[in-house]
């Protein structure tokens, strides 16, 4: 009677328990085929490549794999990478630092000596900064310095450019060059550039005014501009002239038009910090008797003064919803000089690859060349970055990585980032949370979205030779709004 009453407590057992496990095989198999339908329904990936993995969230089970192994070119979504290993590796409250030196002494009002601008790869220094510590020498009482202005980007190698970066694209904001001592303009930190600023003349016939930010004779400002009737159509460019800092300005404006604005890569990022600090030891009363160059701070020079960053958990927000590149580049170059003893692209590779391995990833089968994803040459499986994203989640700053990505819906366009025109006023508004990547040809999304039943999913999501973008974008889009209606 006891053997019969366990076995009919046994079946109640799986009558109970199997209908719900096998009704969620049938649902993860009806997911499965209606993405497999969607992908291959879309006429513009014909001809193209795609990489998807989908995960469970909470076992890491892979839900979908569309060709998920298969290496493609990611984009940006190796940002993911390189913010995770960041916080891994550097930790949340790290900082950069600028620092002031001088060789010399403090002589009634006189330093009599070099003055040293010494930088460790902050990449959210601005002028305002600047004018902080010029104003310690100040308060010194210093007014005149007998000696000179000497910038100290030693942190980091010399090299200014990734491998991979296109040589078109170094005058462009989102290539410009990178030094352990450089200048952003503005708060989203773009650091070596500068902002410049158009608008019309007050009268029809006359050139269009020009503004930049930070205000600087740093560059050489050719304006070719002319103001037009408002009936006429606006044609501005905006161009520097490679290896200078000759900006041309030249094309129509229509009177009463607005602002035209835009993000320009200056030439040689350390000098740009010099004459930043030049102008303000200037505006401060302070005249500087010798030349601005570029050198190395003396091991016995005498610290006068320090300027400190915020820390990595707040510069991750504009570097992952902007899209920053030039974060990228300094974190990679950051991780190799604190870990490896050289600010370089090779060893802070080297830190990331040491890094996925304890993650999970495969590194066997990824290539890197860069932190911010704008190499044609980087490769990596959907498989791997949602590995990524499934095995950071245990992690104490795993909230921190999970906060700088971009937003569907979210309250601001800063919190949107570069989700801020998709998927809007859908079932995934608000239940997303992933990285877009963008490249001639190449588009991609990785992230976390929140299904209907409150399950979260990892997805990822490659599209490599796609000729157009917005359509592969609406791709992406399609898959994840079927996720979160899972």
């Amino acid at each position: 009677m006891g053997k019969w009453m366990n076995l009919s407590m046994l079946l109640s057992f799986f009558l109970i328990v199997s209908p719900p496990s096998v009704n969620a095989l049938e649902k993860k198999n009806e997911l499965s085929q209606e993405l497999q339908q969607l992908v291959q329904s879309e006429v513009l990936l014909e001809g193209a490549l795609a990489s998807i993995s989908v995960r469970s969230a909470s076992t890491g089970e892979l839900i979908y794999d569309y060709f998920g192994d298969t290496r493609l070119r990611p984009a940006s979504n190796m940002k993911v990478v390189t913010a995770a290993t960041a916080l891994s590796t550097l930790g949340e409250n790290y900082t950069f630092q600028t620092d002031i030196f001088t060789d010399g002494n403090i002589v009634w009002k006189m330093l009599t000596g070099n003055l040293y601008v010494k930088g460790k790869g902050d990449p959210t220094l601005m002028k305002e900064d600047i004018d902080e510590l010029i104003q310690v020498l100040q308060k010194k009482g210093i007014t005149v310095i007998r000696g000179d202005l000497i910038g100290d980007d030693h942190w980091f190698d010399d090299i200014r450019y990734s491998v991979d970066l296109p040589w078109s694209d170094e005058t462009t904001y989102y290539g410009a060059a990178i030094s352990a001592l450089t200048a952003s303009p503005n708060t989203n930190y773009d650091a070596g550039t500068i902002i410049i600023e158009v608008t019309s003349g007050k009268k029809v016939g006359q050139k269009g005014t020009i503004s930049l930010c930070p205000h600087t004779n740093y560059v050489d400002i050719i304006n070719n501009t002319m103001t037009v009737p408002e009936n006429q159509a606006r044609s501005l460019s905006i161009n520097r002239e490679h290896g200078t800092n000759q900006i041309m300005i030249e094309g129509d404006m229509p009177i009463n038009s607005g602002k035209v604005r835009e993000r320009v890569a200056v030439w040689e990022p350390t000098d740009y910090v010099l004459q930043l600090a030049k102008e303000s030891l200037e505006e401060h009363g302070i005249t500087l008797l010798g030349n601005r160059m570029q050198g190395k701070t003396p091991d016995d020079a005498t610290h006068l003064a320090m300027h400190q960053s915020i820390p990595l958990s707040k510069l991750l927000i504009p570097f992952m919803r902007k899209s920053n590149n030039g974060h990228a580049e300094t974190i990679i170059k950051e991780m190799g000089k604190v870990k490896k003893g050289e600010g370089s692209w090779e060893k802070g590779i080297e830190v990331v690859q040491s890094e996925m391995k304890n993650f999970g990833v495969n590194i066997n089968t990824l290539v890197i060349r860069d932190g911010s994803g704008i190499s044609h040459v980087n490769l990596t499986p959907a498989n791997e970055i949602s590995q990524l994203l499934y095995s950071i989640q245990f992690q104490s700053w795993f909230p921190t990585f999970l906060d700088a990505l971009p937003i569907v819906g979210g309250e601001d366009s800063l919190s949107t980032g570069t989700l801020s025109s998709r998927m809007i006023n859908t079932i995934a508004d608000g239940k997303v949370k992933a990285k877009t990547g963008t490249l001639n040809t190449v588009s991609s999304l990785s992230g976390y979205v929140e299904t209907t039943s409150g399950e979260t999913l990892i997805f990822s999501i490659l599209l490599n030779n796609v000729l157009d973008g917005k359509k592969a974008k609406e791709v992406e889009d399609k898959i994840v709004i079927r996720l979160a209606s899972w």
